[in-house]
């Protein structure tokens, strides 16, 4: 009787523990991802004319393209922050990276609250924008690697996809929690407080976010993959350079998967709201609740997309999301471009669905793609890597395509060729890695 007790109290506490475990996963990538999302679309509204103010008077177009430039700046820094934050993930636990690097995104999010205008400041405005944006990828190099790490080597064999997936679905719900405080903005403060002020608060609440995320993720336990392999002492002195050695094309691979999402979701993330706006005459209001809904469209999909990669299996599932992303991507630019609102809303619902179904099973195919002792280094910097190539500078590169040709379909067929090199990236994986041993 004590024996069957004592195993229902450790599996009542195993469930605790892991419900805790997504819980902090998702919340902490939640809010870092807010932090990230404030700024994109700020960078997509106002920051053309408030930091790059001599630009915009002359070139209005230009100064957007620079305003997103930044957008991808801090892109180039996530390498040095997934080199670094790998290392000391892989050295000394997912648990520790996760809470550092929430709390300097956070920080950096915050002080762009409180930064002086080029108005009033000139060119070093701009210089401390850029600054402050690369801490921010700095950050964001560091947090997906362990997020990702802590809850798929908590899980059970068959639902390793499934609760991958819930660090992703907090990229949607930080989206939406971005547009959310924007739209709530704009409504009680009117455009133009909102443009001269209320644009800092978003920024400013991110400290009262990071306090919260930081308190769920000091509560979690580390990842028993990691304990595992610490009271073995087999972690490699230096994981970083066994990765290069023998891991590189696992990391090409890898970064090249992750490439075509990524650069689909950061054109949803920071460019449709401007484009909403300023293309198509929309009000901000309802431009956001048409961007909200595409969000939670794409929190579900992301949601499904990790039950279903236990299900039928990872590179399945990733097909699938490519080739739907590949053929709506430039059928739903003339949906967009009739300036409905109903067929705007609809044609982004609809692309979200493929972005959640190779967004959902990305941590669970990462994490079994790479051995434990280099596992954070080699998820970490796989996700720079694509999101360089990917994401980094996809709202600057559909902001020249406008410019350039005035033609919103090439937008969608740079999003095409991009998500056609990813899906033939997955062909090149023979063998699905789902159900690998994690602890090897």
């Amino acid at each position: 009787m004590t024996t069957t007790t004592t195993m229902a109290e450790n599996a009542s506490l195993a469930i605790h523990q892991d419900k805790k475990v997504l819980t902090a996963t998702l919340v902490g990538t939640a809010i870092e991802w807010y932090d990230f999302f404030i700024y994109a679309q700020a960078a997509s509204l106002i920051f053309a004319p408030l930091f790059f103010a001599e630009v915009s008077k002359s070139n209005p177009m230009l100064a957007q393209i620079i305003a997103f430039a930044t957008v991808g700046i801090s892109f180039l820094f996530r390498p040095l922050g997934a080199i670094v934050c790998g290392r000391l993930g892989d050295k000394y636990g997912r648990k520790m990276v996760l809470v550092t690097t929430l709390i300097l995104m956070g920080a950096s999010t915050t002080l762009i609250g409180f930064l002086p205008t080029y108005a009033q400041i000139g060119v070093l405005a701009p210089l401390a924008l850029v600054f402050l944006r690369i801490i921010q990828g700095f950050s964001a190099g560091g947090e997906w690697g362990g997020a990702a790490l802590l809850s798929v080597e908590h899980a059970p064999l068959n639902k390793r996809s499934l609760f991958g997936a819930y660090p992703q679905i907090g990229v949607p719900i930080g989206m939406i929690l971005a547009t959310g405080v924007l739209l709530l903005l704009n409504l009680i403060l009117g455009k133009e407080a909102y443009l001269e002020w209320g644009w800092r608060i978003p920024f400013i609440l991110s400290i009262a976010l990071i306090i919260v995320g930081t308190f769920i993720r000091r509560s979690v336990k580390e990842s028993p993959v990691f304990e595992a392999m610490h009271r073995r002492k087999a972690e490699a002195s230096a994981p970083l350079s066994l990765l290069f050695k023998n891991h590189t094309p696992t990391v090409l691979k890898a970064a090249l998967i992750f490439m075509g999402v990524n650069a689909g979701g950061y054109i949803l993330i920071a460019f449709m709201v401007g484009y909403g706006q300023k293309a198509l005459g929309l009000s901000p209001t309802l431009t956001m609740l048409i961007v909200v809904a595409a969000a939670f469209s794409w929190l579900v999909s992301t949601l499904w997309g990790g039950i279903l990669g236990d299900k039928i299996g990872r590179l399945r599932i990733f097909k699938l999301g490519y080739i739907l992303l590949s053929l709506w991507s430039i059928p739903m630019w003339f949906l967009i471009d009739t300036k409905s609102p109903f067929l705007f809303m609809l044609a982004l619902v609809v692309w979200a669905i493929p972005l959640g179904f190779t967004y959902g099973p990305l941590s669970a195919l990462f994490a079994e793609m790479f051995p434990a002792k280099v596992r954070f280094s080699g998820v970490s910097i796989s996700y720079a890597l694509g999101s360089i190539i990917g994401g980094a500078f996809a709202p600057m590169i559909a902001q020249w395509i406008m410019a350039t040709y005035q033609q919103s379909w090439m937008i969608g067929l740079y999003i095409t060729i991009v998500s056609l090199i990813s899906l033939f990236t997955l062909y090149t994986i023979k063998k699905d890695p789902q159900g690998v041993d994690l602890s090897l």
